[in-house]
Parts: structure tokens; C-alpha cells; sequence
């Protein structure tokens, strides 16, 4: 295994543990929509994109792939939830069957408001999808496929990043504080 970044602490889940659990939710997905025609994955930029990438592959289901962008404002450590739509669907959702494909829920003010927005636009169902959720408090958001539960650290890797950094890693890997206290 080639050397760790300086910026890296340690490797908390390794690639070929994220790879059987993206294969692990495709199956569950596959499971749960085999009787419908058509699934839309919307992946959330852009966290989400290697994640909705290796899943989509994953899965057998019909379905398609669109994204949306989401900015939080303020300082993205101790936001205060507000969030704002940076880049929408390209197509409508209604009266589809819709899976919302996030890389990780923290304190759960964006899967909120997406959920909240996207139900406003009448699918014929709403789903949740996240790799990685904090082990800390969040807002009761409905959560329907989980990945991993992840430390209160701040972590990188697998889409995950630290200003525009380490987002392409192949595993997930706990940030050294003094890279970003």
C-alpha cells in the first residue's frame, strides 16, 4: 500500500469494504423496485458522484441517473442549515420512482430540504440513500439505505473532500485536526 497523504491520520474504511457495501445497497435497491419500470437516482453534487457512479453500475433495476447541487451558507463546519439550490433536475420527478443519492448526512439540513423539496414536486415515491452518516445528532430525516456510520471526525476519500481535496481517494480516511482547526 502506497504511503498515506500528510494531511491523512489513518484509513477508516478501505476501498474493497466501500465496494461490497455499494454492491450490498444496489442489491437492496434491486430488491425493493423489482416490480417498477423505472428508478431515478438523483445524485447530489458533488460529494455524491463516484458513489451514484459505482452504484448505478451496481444495480439491475431499469433505471436513470440525473444530479442536483446544493450550497449551504456560512461556514460549512458550523452551518446553520440554510441551504440553497445551486444546480436543479433536468427533467421533472412526478408520479416517478425517486432514490436521493447523498455521500454523507452530518446534521441532516440538506437530505431535509431535499426531501422536502423534492416531495413538493409529487413522485410516485421517495427514497433516501447515504454512504456514510455521523454517529451525532441529526434532524429526523427518513434515512432508507444506509452505507456506513462514520466517527464524529472530519473525514475524506470515496467523494468526500476538505476544500476541493482528497475527494477521489478510493477509501475513507479521518483528516489530521491540525489540517483544518
Amino acid at each position: 500500500m502506497p504511503a498515506l497523504h500528510p494531511d491523512i491520520d489513518r484509513i477508516l474504511i478501505a476501498e474493497d469494504q466501500i465496494q461490497k457495501r455499494v454492491a450490498e445497497i444496489a442489491a437492496e435497491i434491486d430488491r425493493d423496485y423489482q416490480e417498477v419500470d423505472q428508478v431515478v437516482l438523483i445524485g447530489i453534487l458533488k460529494g455524491a458522484f463516484i458513489f451514484t457512479a459505482d452504484l448505478s453500475r451496481k444495480m439491475t433495476v431499469p433505471h436513470s441517473v440525473d444530479f442536483m447541487a446544493i450550497s449551504s451558507y456560512g461556514d460549512l463546519a458550523s452551518s446553520d442549515g440554510a441551504v440553497r439550490l445551486i444546480l436543479d433536475l433536468r427533467k421533472p420527478i412526478t408520479n416517478q420512482h425517486v432514490i436521493v443519492v447523498e455521500d454523507i448526512v452530518d446534521t441532516g439540513h440538506t437530505m431535509n430540504y431535499l426531501y422536502q423539496t423534492l416531495m413538493g414536486r409529487s413522485p410516485a415515491s421517495l427514497k433516501t440513500c447515504t454512504l456514510f452518516k455521523k454517529k451525532r445528532d441529526s434532524l429526523d430525516v427518513p434515512l432508507d439505505y444506509i452505507g456506513f456510520e462514520l466517527p464524529d471526525v472530519w473525514v475524506v476519500g470515496y467523494g468526500l473532500d476538505y476544500a476541493d481535496k482528497h475527494r477521489t481517494l478510493p477509501y475513507v480516511a479521518a483528516l489530521k485536526k491540525e489540517v483544518y482547526s
